[in-house]
C-alpha cells in the first residue's frame, strides 16, 4: 500500500471542535426556534443536509492555470495516489466529499486494484470517469487538433471512441458508475466545419460508446457555449445535449456546467427544464463572471446557485425520480486548492439548506394569484436565513469539522505537505 505521509489526526478535529461546540449548540438552539415560528423542523433540515454529497475532481486539488502561464503551488500532489490523499481530507473535514472524479489519461492507473484499495483505505470512492480528446498525448499516433468525436477523419473518430471505452473499463474496476463525455470540438472560422455532418458524426460516435456502457452506468454529456473552439461549438448548448442524449436512450443524460453559459443565462430554468424532460444527469459546480472562469463555487452568484437548488428541491417535492451526480469542477489559481474545495462544499450544502427552507405552499399560492413581489420575497426569506448552524450540525453529526478551513490551517496541513512534495516548476497550464 502506498504511503499517505501526514493526515489530519482525528484527535485534533475532536479537539478543534470542542472549542467552538458550546457556541454552536446555542446558535443552533437560537436558529431552531426562529424557524419553528415559520413551521419548519430543523432537524429535517439538518438531516437533509447530512445526505447531501458532492465529487471532487482529481484535478481540482493541483493549482490550475491561465492560458498563459501556471504558477505552481506549495505541497501539490505529483501523483494519483497523492490527489486521493488531498481529497480524503477535504472529505475528512467537510463529510461531503465521499468520492472522486478521476480524468483520464491524467490519472490513469497502472493496476486499478491497487488504486481502489487506496482510495478504500482512505474512506473515499470513485464518481464519474473523464475522458480526455481535447489535449494529445505523448505517443499519440494522430492528433485532436481538428476534432475529436466529430473529426472528419474517421482513424480519428476511432481512436478517441476507444479512449472513452477505456476510461469505462477502468472506471468498472474502480467502482464508477458513469462516464462524462466533454469535447472541444468545433471551428474558430465561418465555413470550418460544417455544423450539421459535424453533429451526426459526433451522434454516430456517441452511439458507439453508449452500446460499451454497462447496464448500471450513466453517460453524461456535457455542452458548451464555446472554448476552445471560439466561431462555432458541436455541442453547445442543453438543446444540442438534450437532442443527442435522447436519441442515445435511457443511460444518457444532460450535464450542466455552471460556467458553460453565455453571461446571464438563465441556468435555473434549464436546470427545470432537464428535470422536467428526465434527462438531468447532473453538474459540475463553479462560479463565473464572464465565461467558463472555474472560480469558487459560490463566491459570485449564491443567489443563482440557491434558485438552482430550489428547483432541484421543488422536483423531489413533485415525487420526480433523479438523483443528479454532483461534482465540483473549478480551477484554483491564487487559493490552496484544498481550502477553495472545502469551502465550496460549504457553499453547496448552504444551498441545499436555504432551498429547503423554501415556504412552497405560500409560494404557489402568490404564484397562482400573479403576485410577484411577495413571491420573490418568499425566496428572498429562504435565501438570507443564515443557516450556518446548520451546517455544522450536519457536518459534526457526520464525523466532520464545525469550521474545516479553521481546523485545516491550524493542522500545518499545507506545510507539512510543502516538505513531503517538492514544488513543480512548468509554464503549461491544465485547463478544464
Amino acid at each position: 500500500m502506498k504511503e499517505t505521509g501526514f493526515r489530519i489526526p482525528e484527535s485534533f478535529v475532536a479537539e478543534e471542535n470542542n472549542r467552538h461546540s458550546a457556541l454552536m449548540q446555542r446558535e443552533y438552539e437560537q436558529l431552531a426556534e426562529r424557524l419553528a415560528r415559520r413551521g419548519i423542523d430543523i432537524e429535517r433540515v439538518t438531516e437533509e443536509v447530512r445526505r447531501f454529497e458532492v465529487a471532487v475532481p482529481s484535478w481540482g486539488v493541483g493549482t490550475g492555470g491561465t492560458r498563459f502561464a501556471r504558477f505552481p503551488g506549495s505541497g501539490e500532489p505529483r501523483t494519483v495516489f497523492e490527489k486521493l490523499v488531498d481529497c480524503a481530507t477535504i472529505h475528512q473535514l467537510t463529510r461531503a466529499t465521499p468520492r472522486v472524479s478521476l480524468h483520464i489519461p491524467w490519472d490513469k492507473p497502472s493496476d486499478p486494484k491497487e488504486l481502489k484499495d487506496f482510495a478504500a483505505s482512505l474512506g473515499i470512492g470513485f464518481d464519474a470517469m473523464n475522458s480526455n480528446t481535447f489535449q494529445d498525448q505523448p505517443g499519440q499516433s494522430l492528433s485532436y487538433k481538428f476534432g475529436s468525436l466529430t473529426h472528419t477523419d474517421a482513424a480519428v473518430r476511432t481512436m478517441a471512441i476507444e479512449h472513452n471505452i477505456e476510461c469505462i473499463n477502468i472506471g468498472r474496476a474502480l467502482g464508477s458508475q458513469a462516464l462524462t463525455v466533454w469535447i472541444g470540438d468545433g471551428g474558430n472560422f465561418p465555413g470550418q466545419i460544417d455544423f450539421r455532418e459535424a453533429l451526426e458524426r459526433y451522434l454516430d460516435s456517441a452511439r458507439s460508446i453508449y452500446r460499451h456502457l454497462p447496464e448500471d452506468w450513466k453517460m453524461f454529456v456535457e455542452y458548451k457555449l464555446y472554448e476552445p473552439a471560439f466561431y462555432s461549438t458541436v455541442i453547445n448548448d442543453w438543446g444540442t445535449a438534450y437532442w443527442v442524449v435522447s436519441q442515445l436512450g435511457d443511460k444518457a443524460l444532460c450535464l450542466v456546467d455552471l460556467g458553460h453559459h453565455a453571461p446571464n443565462v438563465n441556468i435555473e430554468m434549464i436546470v427545470a427544464r432537464l428535470a422536467h424532460f428526465g434527462k438531468l444527469g447532473g453538474f459540475h459546480f463553479n462560479d463565473s463572471k464572464y465565461g467558463d472562469d472555474d472560480l469558487d463555487t459560490g463566491s459570485l452568484r449564491p443567489f443563482q446557485l440557491f434558485l438552482i437548488f430550489h428547483e432541484l428541491v421543488g422536483a423531489s417535492h413533485r415525487g420526480e425520480s433523479f438523483s443528479p451526480a454532483y461534482m465540483i469542477d473549478q480551477s484554483h489559481n491564487v487559493t490552496d486548492p484544498i481550502e477553495s474545495l472545502m469551502s465550496s462544499a460549504e457553499e453547496l450544502q448552504r444551498a441545499v439548506a436555504q432551498a429547503l427552507l423554501v415556504d412552497r405552499p405560500l409560494l404557489k399560492r402568490y404564484q397562482e394569484t400573479n403576485d410577484a413581489i411577495m413571491a420573490l420575497r418568499t425566496l428572498k426569506d429562504a435565501f438570507t436565513t443564515d443557516v450556518t448552524p446548520i451546517l455544522q450540525a450536519a457536518r459534526v453529526r457526520n464525523g466532520g469539522a464545525i469550521d474545516p478551513l479553521g481546523v485545516y490551517r491550524a493542522s500545518g496541513y499545507r506545510n507539512q505537505k510543502a516538505h513531503e512534495r517538492p514544488t513543480q516548476r512548468g509554464t503549461h497550464s491544465r485547463i478544464v
